[in-house]
C-alpha cells in the first residue's frame, strides 16, 4: 500500500532534485544592519567644533534607561588621509582607565583577597618606609583606599617606561607630597593599585581585566595592546597648529600603540564608545552585565559614594571623589545638566564618560585633542551633555 507524501516531503524532494540538477537554490537575502540611532542636535553641536577647527572629529554616545539612544560620528579620524570618523573608531581614553582599575580592585575585595583599607606595604614592602619631603616619616602608612582616591600623597608622573612592577617600585622612592588622607591631589596611585591586582591575582593586569571585566562585558575593542587591525581604527591625536588656527598631529607615547611597553592602570587603555557604554551600564546595573555579576552591588555603592569628606577634589567645582570615580556633588557650570550623584571620569585627550543614576543616562564623548586646557571643563563636553539632556527632555 502506497502512502501519500505530505506537502513538506514533496517540497524537500523538489529542492534536492533542483540542486542536484545543477541549479542553485535561491539564497535568502541578507538584511542590511540597522544603523545606530542618531540625535541630530548632538551631531550638529559636535560638527560646529569640527568646523571651528577645535577637533578633527568626534564620536558621541548617549544611553538612556539601558538602551543606546544616540551613537553619532562627525568629522575625521585622520585629517591627512581624510579617514572618516566612524562609530567603531577606537580612542586612547587615558584616565578614563582609572575607574576600570578601581573596579578590578573591588572584584578582588569581593572575593576576600584584599581590602581597600589594607596598607599598600602588605603587598609591596617598599611602601612601608615612605618619607615626606622633609625626610620625616608620615603619621601612618598609605592604604589602597588612599591610592585610588588620590589622597595618598604619592606624586609625580603617571607615565613610565619598562614594566609596571619597576614603575611602582620607583614610585616608592619619591617623597610623599603630604600626609596621607589630608589632601586630594591627582596622582599615579592607580598604578600602585594595578600592580596590587597583579600580585594578588597572579595574572598580568591586562589578563585580569580581559578575563574579569572585558570578556563578561563583551568589551571586544578595549585593550592596552591594540593589534594591527585595531590600530587602523585608532583616531589620530591632534593639537593646536600655528597660532591656534589649525590642527596638527601630535606624537604621544600614551596614544601611540608602538610606544606601549606595559599596561598603564592610570591611563593606558584604548576603547570604543560602545565598549565604554557597556562598562558604564554594568556599573549602573549595580555591577551586573546581563546575567553575570561582575562586581558586587556593595562594591558599586562604595565606588560611587563620596569617600573624600570635605576635601576639595577634581578639576571642576562641586565634585568629590569615590573609589576611582569622580562624583558630581553639586552640579554647576559644565555639570549643571547632570543630577547630584552623577559619577564618571575624563581623559587627558578630551574623552569623557559620565553616568547619571537618577535619570539613568550615560554620556560618552570620544575625541582626540591635546593642549586644550582642562578637558573636564571643556566647552565641547558641556555642549554635548547639554544637547543630549535637552533632546531627552531631562
Amino acid at each position: 500500500m502506497i502512502r501519500l507524501l505530505s506537502s513538506c516531503c514533496i517540497a524537500l524532494i523538489l529542492t534536492v532534485a533542483t540542486t542536484a540538477s545543477g541549479q542553485e537554490a535561491t539564497a535568502p537575502k541578507k538584511t542590511a544592519p540597522t544603523p545606530p540611532p542618531v540625535i541630530d542636535p548632538i551631531n550638529a553641536a559636535m560638527q560646529t567644533f569640527v568646523e571651528q577647527g577645535k577637533i578633527s572629529g568626534a564620536v558621541t554616545l548617549v544611553g538612556h534607561r539601558g538602551k543606546i539612544v544616540h551613537l553619532g560620528a562627525v568629522g575625521l579620524a585622520d585629517i591627512e588621509t581624510q579617514k572618516e570618523m566612524r562609530p567603531f573608531t577606537m580612542f586612547s581614553i587615558a584616565s578614563m582607565t582609572k575607574p576600570i582599575t578601581a573596579t578590578a580592585i573591588m572584584i578582588l575585595q569581593d572575593e576576600g583577597k584584599l581590602s581597600v583599607d589594607d596598607k599598600v606595604s602588605k603587598y609591596i614592602p617598599a611602601y612601608k618606609d615612605l618619607k615626606l619631603k622633609d625626610g620625616s616619616a608620615p603619621s601612618r602608612e598609605i592604604t589602597i583606599r588612599d591610592a585610588i582616591t588620590h589622597t595618598s600623597g604619592l606624586a609625580g608622573d603617571q607615565l613610565f617606561d619598562g614594566s609596571l612592577a619597576e614603575a611602582v617600585d620607583q614610585l616608592a622612592e619619591r617623597p610623599l607630597a603630604f600626609e596621607p588622607g589630608t589632601k586630594w591631589q591627582y596622582s599615579p596611585g592607580l598604578n600602585v593599585a594595578g600592580r596590587i591586582v597583579e600580585i594578588v591575582s597572579g595574572q598580568s593586569f591586562q589578563a585580569f581585566l580581559q578575563e574579569r571585566i572585558f570578556e563578561p562585558g563583551t568589551m571586544t575593542s578595549t585593550t592596552f595592546f591594540p593589534d594591527e587591525k585595531q590600530q587602523r581604527r585608532i583616531a589620530t591625536l591632534y593639537g593646536p597648529g600655528e597660532e591656534g588656527q589649525s590642527l596638527q598631529a601630535v606624537a604621544n607615547r600614551i596614544s601611540n600603540p608602538a610606544e606601549v611597553k606595559a599596561p598603564n592602570p592610570s591611563g593606558g587603555l584604548f576603547a570604543t564608545a560602545r565598549d565604554m557604554f557597556r562598562f558604564y551600564q554594568m556599573v549602573l546595573n549595580r555591577g551586573k552585565f546581563r546575567k553575570q555579576q561582575v562586581v558586587s552591588e556593595d562594591a558599586v555603592t562604595q565606588m560611587t559614594s563620596p569617600q573624600t569628606g570635605d576635601l576639595e577634589t577634581g578639576f571642576t567645582p562641586g565634585n568629590c571623589w569615590g573609589l576611582g570615580w569622580c562624583i558630581v556633588r553639586e552640579p554647576q557650570g559644565v555639570t549643571e545638566m547632570l543630577s547630584p550623584g552623577t559619577f564618571g571620569h575624563g581623559g587627558a585627550f578630551g574623552t569623557q564618560g559620565w553616568v547619571d543614576p537618577k535619570t539613568q543616562t550615560i554620556y560618552v564623548l570620544m575625541i582626540q585633542r591635546t593642549k586644550m586646557g582642562n578637558s573636564d571643563g571643556s566647552d565641547i563636553r558641556k555642549a554635548f551633555q547639554q544637547a543630549a539632556s535637552e533632546s531627552l527632555g531631562l
